[in-house]
């Protein structure tokens, strides 16, 4: 669509629909790796990526700069050692220390991917070294709201006067694969400082493009082991949190508001019995756990010698074991990511669908808010047709289908930081037809599926349902209304189909036809038609009839319909192609303009017999139809007059042409997400 402000700077500027340009989430700039590698070999010269420089302006303009050391200074790793290496092999443990960022959910997701190799093959691209074919330029993939992305850094890192990497670091300082990741991730959000406070699953869903699961342990399911034994046999990431304390270190020796991996599970058999351990990890790689279980912990020798010497490690490395019952109490969150969502159900190594579609609320057209928050406007928010289907090699005895549904929003800066999380959620319904958009009065005679609706003001949401197979529909939407962003919708399950529903015409004009209809229809069909054994009538009798008929319920409306304006009408409603319209045709154009003059005159609140910007986004709202902004705007454009203001004949002419064209696309699509026209169909729309 075209933005807003260009197409505006030659006309006055309208009444600003509060943030009237919407604000679109900034892609991360693409640069050819590849590209820039050769060109620096050619010329022999070392990379230096302007885009992200060595400067100040990367790391950030607030708190964190207060923490950084005087004489800071960029450095490239051979001028830090004299053997750098980008990445160790043959180590098992990802052995990194967190710097002055406090971004230990980063770290903490980065530690749970080396548990699987060839999704760190993936961020991390081996074929990189300080030797062969070195130029000063490194490379790393992100899943980033939808698609993996390529982002290029060049190997100046920033350090203290003694040469320390100020940041994150390798317990071997002669490695230097995370401290470049680290700069490509700070890079990809903004800045070092934007890296600052974040949640574990953030970085899971980056690393992977899974979708995340979040336990609330304080309310854990009763088959939480068995969860944590699938997610740790499977493909799957996890994490944890502690809870937020006013002391950094806790006297149990866990760090308040941290969040930690979770490296590992062991049942153990003690004298009295099994016990349920879990292995967890400090991203800062010291400082560990002292109660049962820990290192020091008296419990190991109620262990066998060899499960003891198997399990018990003596160091202070950040890794630690405690038993479930501790883990549940000490920590708040624990997130599982998954590349497939089979977690939770009993289909695990069964092959899932997946779907994503991309939105975005706008204000004054399709950010409704919640149901709870005000229900009267919840149906403009975008809706999305799902039709779970039976898996042919599913248990038939399950009776209903695993079905995992995430909503991610995307933020406008280009700052992680700098802009707010929305409260963002989703209600699921059952409905029986296939491809109608669900009007208003839908949702205050039916309740959602989901009848507990989840809204965080966090980046992702996401629900585990068990649903039938069937028909629903998916709506997400912001907590309140009038709060823009986009946002992608992901949908996994073992089979399905979800499409976009369009927003069409509803028949909410009907009971305004019925109150008028009878009387004054009666009277204009004595005065036009009735002498005629067939009507029909062409564009100049459409223009005399509209400019001459008494408008009884608004008697202080005149119409003034160009010859133009009629002639396009009936190119509209002309379905057989005459040039004229029928009695029938007529019939429908007379019930449009029924509604649209009641909508206009409510809208109009200046009584001016015009609306600006802002009453037109309320009258097309009225008529059940939802419209983007910029789609407004150009219309706008096109109706209206130099001061965007729009006359009821050229609203008429505006929503006809909405109408009509949303019936064509429901009538002419086969997929619910385009239509596909012969040269000769494409005329009739233009």
């Amino acid at each position: 669509a075209m933005p807003f402000l260009p197409c505006l700077k030659k006309k006055k500027s309208p009444v600003p629909l509060g943030r009237s340009i919407f604000q679109k989430h900034t892609p991360p700039i693409q640069q050819n790796y590849q590209a820039l590698l050769e060109t620096c070999l050619k010329n022999k010269n070392l990379f230096t990526d302007d885009s992200f420089p060595a400067h100040i302006s990367s790391i950030g303009t607030g708190p964190l700069l207060k923490k950084l050391p005087r004489n800071l200074q960029w450095k490239r790793p051979h001028a830090l050692h004299r053997s750098p290496v980008f990445y160790a092999a043959n180590r098992k443990q990802l052995d990194l220390c967190q710097g002055l960022v406090e971004n230990c959910w980063f770290l903490a997701a980065l530690e749970a991917l080396t548990f699987h190799q060839d999704i760190l093959t993936a961020v991390v691209p081996q074929n990189q070294s300080f030797e062969r074919k070195y130029a000063g330029i490194f490379h790393f993939r992100f899943w980033h709201f939808g698609e993996w992305v390529d982002v290029v850094v060049d190997d100046r890192l920033p350090v203290n006067e003694a040469g320390q990497l100020i940041f994150v670091s390798s317990v071997y300082r002669n490695v230097f694969w995370g401290a470049l990741l680290e700069k490509a991730y700070a890079k990809l959000y903004g800045s070092y400082e934007d890296l600052q406070i974040g949640q574990v699953s953030e970085a899971l869903v980056d690393f992977t493009g899974g979708v995340n699961i979040r336990i609330k342990l304080a309310a854990a399911p009763p088959d939480l082991w068995d969860i944590l034994t699938r997610a740790t046999y499977s493909r799957s990431l996890m994490g944890c949190q502690t809870h937020l304390g006013t002391t950094k270190v806790l006297k149990n020796g866990l760090v308040a508001g941290h969040a930690y991996t979770v490296t590992g599970i062991r049942k153990v058999t003690c004298k009295y019995g099994p016990e349920y351990l879990v292995r967890l990890r400090n991203p800062w790689g010291k400082i560990e756990w002292k109660g049962d279980w820990s290192d020091s912990s008296y419990k190991w020798e109620l262990l066998s010698p060899k499960e003891k010497i198997l399990l018990r490690k003596k160091k202070d490395d950040g890794e630690f074991w405690m038993c479930l019952r501790d883990f549940k109490i000490h920590f708040v969150d624990l997130m599982i990511c998954k590349l497939t969502p089979d977690l939770m159900s009993q289909e695990d190594g069964k092959k899932w669908m997946y779907s994503l579609k991309s939105g975005r609320w706008v204000k004054g057209s399709t950010a409704g808010g919640s149901l709870g928050f005000c229900n009267g406007t919840f149906w403009m928010n975008p809706q999305y047709w799902l039709n779970v289907l039976p898996a042919e090699d599913s248990k038939k005895s399950l009776g209903s289908c695993n079905v995992v549904i995430s909503l991610m929003q995307k933020h406008s800066s280009k700052h992680r930081n700098r802009a707010p999380h929305l409260f963002i959620g989703f209600s699921v319904y059952k409905y029986q037809e296939s491809n109608r958009k669900l009007p208003p009065a839908f949702f205050t005679r039916h309740q959602p599926v989901n009848k507990h609706q989840v809204f965080l003001d966090e980046r992702e949401v996401t629900q585990d349902f068990h649903l039938k197979p069937g028909i629903y529909v998916v709506v997400p939407s912001t907590l309140e209304p009038q709060q823009e962003s986009e946002f992608i919708l992901r949908v996994f399950s073992r089979k399905h189909l979800m499409i976009f529903l369009i927003y069409l015409f509803f028949n909410i004009l009907k009971e305004i036809v019925d109150r008028y209809e009878g009387k004054i229809w009666e009277d204009f069909f004595t005065k036009h038609f009735a002498q005629v054994s067939n009507p029909e009538i062409n564009a100049v009798q459409l223009q005399r009839i509209l400019n001459n008929v008494s408008w009884r319920n608004f008697q202080s409306f005149h119409l003034s319909f160009s010859l133009d304006a009629c002639q396009g009408i009936l190119a509209l409603l002309d379905l057989n192609a005459s040039g004229t319209l029928s009695i029938q045709e007529f019939r429908v154009l007379w019930k449009r303009l029924l509604f649209y003059l009641e909508v206009f005159q409510k809208r109009d609140t200046s009584r001016s017999g015009k609306l600006d910007l802002v009453e037109l986004h309320a009258a097309v709202q009225e008529t059940g139809i939802s419209l983007s902004n910029e789609v407004c705007n150009l219309m706008a454009i096109r109706y209206g007059d130099p001061d965007l203001k729009i006359s009821f004949e050229s609203f008429v002419c505006f929503m006809l042409r909405v109408e009509i064209m949303g019936e064509a696309f429901r009538n002419l699509t086969q997929d619910g997400k385009g239509i596909y026209l012969h040269q000769s169909e494409v005329k009739p729309f233009s």
